[in-house]
């Protein structure tokens, strides 16, 4: 009978062990419906597409996240949605037919979906050299402290009109705080008669929260012991000595004075030491869902082009 209620006490031990038993019924995510609709204009001798991107949850409530466009498998932009559950993007497309789809991402509460395809026939009305701008994958998600890389592809239109190469400058905008973007190379060359894109890395950097206070500098500086210890006591024995004589009194109060001075200028001071040395931390990158807009400008030593497409970045 004892040997039995420990195996009792053992097998009860173990279920209250166990993971499941302690997090209790996980919720199921809810699922979602992502739609995708497509406009077209001329704009400078070329197809603009505008695309607008919807996602809600099964109870008709707006999905956060992200989404991406894709055309035969190839992420071509990607953006985060509005706290409407809307996303619009602008992609410049290369001549020809081409079909579009949109995936959402997901999030904490809701699953992924896609949407039906939309298909888009992009015309050229000019013989101006150009190019066209997409990036693969369209969108990342990062912890604080993370980074990761993307490749922006520049796709040459109407290469065969150039009579020497067109230098195409790529920055990045919108990302946020306590982050950064950087393009390798950050100019790129395309060639006359290319027909292949050419590409450039994208670096996207987070920052995270350092927990370790920064050292008191001050604390461990030889020379700066040196001047407040003898300064301290040299005080202190002028104050003992002012209760006797007057002109000592008027001595300490102006060394006082002079001392207080010299720790405001200098590395005792909080305040030099902040702005010379940062804060006691590093501030993590905010938390959310961001909308980075690559812009690829390019110049013929006459007139500029500029294009641009959307990268979805999400900071964990």
């Amino acid at each position: 009978m004892r040997r039995l209620n420990l195996e009792w006490i053992a097998v009860l031990g173990v279920a209250l062990a166990s993971p499941a038993w302690a997090a209790g019924p996980q919720a199921a995510k809810q699922g979602t419906a992502t739609t995708l609709s497509v406009e077209t204009r001329i704009q400078n001798g070329r197809t603009q597409s505008t695309i607008a991107v919807g996602v809600k949850g099964e109870d008709g409530v707006p999905a956060t996240g992200t989404v991406v466009i894709e055309e035969d498998g190839r992420q071509l932009a990607g953006a985060a949605l509005s706290a409407e559950g809307h996303a619009r993007l602008e992609l410049a497309l290369p001549v020809g037919d081409h079909n579009l789809v949109a995936f959402y991402n997901g999030d904490d509460a809701h699953q992924r979906s896609v949407s039906g395809m939309s298909g888009v026939r992009a015309q050229a009305t000019s013989s101006t050299p150009d190019f066209g701008v997409s990036v693969s994958p369209g969108s990342l998600s990062l912890t604080a402290g993370q980074s990761g890389t993307a490749t922006v592809s520049l796709t040459p239109v109407n290469a065969s009109s150039l009579t020497g190469p067109m230098f195409v400058t790529l920055a990045c905008v919108g990302f946020p705080d306590q982050s950064s973007c950087t393009f390798t190379p950050k100019n790129v060359e395309i060639q006359p008669n290319a027909t292949s894109a050419t590409v450039s890395s994208m670096s996207l950097v987070t920052q995270g929260r350092n927990r370790t206070l920064a050292v008191n500098r001050t604390a461990r500086n030889p020379a700066a012991l040196a001047v407040l210890i003898p300064g301290t006591l040299g005080l202190a024995g002028l104050a003992f000595s002012a209760r006797r004589k007057r002109w000592l009194g008027r001595l300490a109060l102006v060394a006082l004075i002079g001392f207080v001075s010299v720790l405001g200028a200098s590395a005792c001071a909080p305040r030099y030491n902040y702005y010379n040395h940062g804060p006691p931390y590093n501030l993590p990158t905010p938390a959310g869902s961001y909308t980075l807009q690559i812009t690829a400008q390019s110049s013929n030593g006459i007139a500029a082009s500029t294009h641009s497409t959307q990268f979805a970045l999400t900071v964990k």
